[in-house]
């Protein structure tokens, strides 16, 4: 076994509304326990019933949230707001977990390209791996798309962290899709540190049902309790649509509230079932004629990994428009049909619904983020080892 086969690795990871962060962490975690590493993965976020890897040691902090998809209030399990002796306790148990993992390689997921208001641990936490004895990389690991920043001064901030503190900032994209300079301004400013892995692709479970959700119309509404509009919006387009006689599958996120989801059910008419999220998404996405969804990243890598079509609706609330642009993106390339938010209707979908079923839903896209990111990480190590 060689040396880097043995390394150990400490991810951090904060989900504050969804859970697609913590899944795209629990994915390349995954894939650098397959190539020989030792994972801890720390979590800031709530508990979830996410399937963890195998070997994986996963560490819980005191959970935060945000109250909601402005992010600009964070809540402890109570619903209250934290307070600074909140943050010191948080700060010096996340310390304790870095320093007893001995982590070779430190990688902190979205900051400092957003996560600002977690700064209070994680510029301690900088600090501690730059004064390690055994902490050879810090990578940032981030989505294929950001949301821009809208502060003077924030893009800044972030390039002199990067240039600071961090070795290597791994983009789980495509370049041939889209570049960090078309989200993130001063991405030429750390062109020396930046690499494209591909996507992040969830991988499928071993016990998926064989011909699950074949032929029939998906629709999803991600992890959050942000998709409910969508929900109620495919039930009142299927008699309109071009797939009224397909059979439809409503997924329902465990964040929407069970009177929410009764409701639906209510409204479901014999052509459809309505149900929580399910494990073999990924599956049941590949068997569909249609997919209807938000545009957040794991969705979209699911998709990628398909030749269905879709329509999609970008999670659009407040100044949000990192789902806008990745849909943008890929209904530039002919890969699907957005829909805005604020237009979003019986008609409009059904009329969007049509234009999909008549898109040519190939493309040439690098799915293998995972394992790509992995590979460049052990080298990474390797080097640095070496040159010591």
């Amino acid at each position: 076994m060689s040396t880097c086969s043995a390394s150990r690795v400490l991810i951090y990871v904060q989900h504050l509304l969804g859970v697609g962060h913590l899944q795209r962490a629990l994915q390349l975690s995954d894939a650098l326990l397959r190539h020989g590493f030792q994972v801890d993965l720390v979590s800031g976020g709530q508990p979830t019933r996410l399937q963890l890897p195998a070997n994986l040691r996963i560490h819980q902090l005191p959970p935060v949230y945000s109250a909601d998809g402005s992010f600009s209030r964070l809540l402890d399990t109570n619903g209250d707001a934290i307070d600074d002796d909140w943050r010191e306790r948080r700060k010096h148990q996340l310390l304790d977990i870095f320093n007893s993992s001995k982590a070779q390689v430190l990688i902190t997921e979205t900051f400092p390209f957003g996560r600002r208001m977690l700064r209070f641990e994680l510029l301690p936490l900088l600090e501690a791996s730059r004064k390690s004895v055994e902490c050879r990389q810090v990578i940032a690991s981030i989505r294929d798309i950001l949301q821009p920043r809208s502060k003077p001064g924030r893009d800044r901030e972030t390039c002199e962290l990067i240039d600071a503190y961090y070795d290597h900032v791994l983009v789980h994209g495509d370049a041939n899709i889209a570049r960090l300079q078309d989200s993130f301004a001063r991405a030429n400013c750390i062109a020396d540190k930046l690499y494209y892995s591909g996507y992040i692709c969830a991988q499928p479970p071993p016990s998926a049902p064989s011909n699950a959700g074949t032929d029939e119309v998906l629709v999803s509404a991600g992890g959050s309790n942000t998709g409910l509009q969508i929900l109620r919006a495919a039930l009142a387009a299927k008699p309109l649509s071009a797939c009224r006689d397909l059979h439809w599958r409503l997924l329902v996120s465990p964040a929407i509230s069970t009177a929410d989801f009764n409701q639906l059910q209510e409204l479901a008419d014999d052509g459809v079932s309505v149900e929580r999220n399910r494990a073999d998404f990924t599956e049941l996405i590949k068997g569909a004629r249609l997919s209807i969804s938000q545009a957040g990243y794991n969705t979209m890598t699911d998709l990628l990994s398909s030749d269905t079509p879709a329509v999609v609706i970008p999670y659009a609330e407040g100044d949000e428009i990192e789902q806008t642009l990745r849909a943008q993106v890929l209904q530039a390339r002919g890969r699907l049909i957005a829909l805005n938010q604020t237009e979003l209707g019986a008609l409009s979908l059904a009329r969007s619904i049509a234009a999909a079923l008549a898109t040519n839903t190939k493309l040439a896209v690098n799915l293998n983020g995972a394992d790509n990111s992995a590979v460049m990480i052990k080298r990474w190590l390797t080097e640095a080892e070496e040159a010591r």
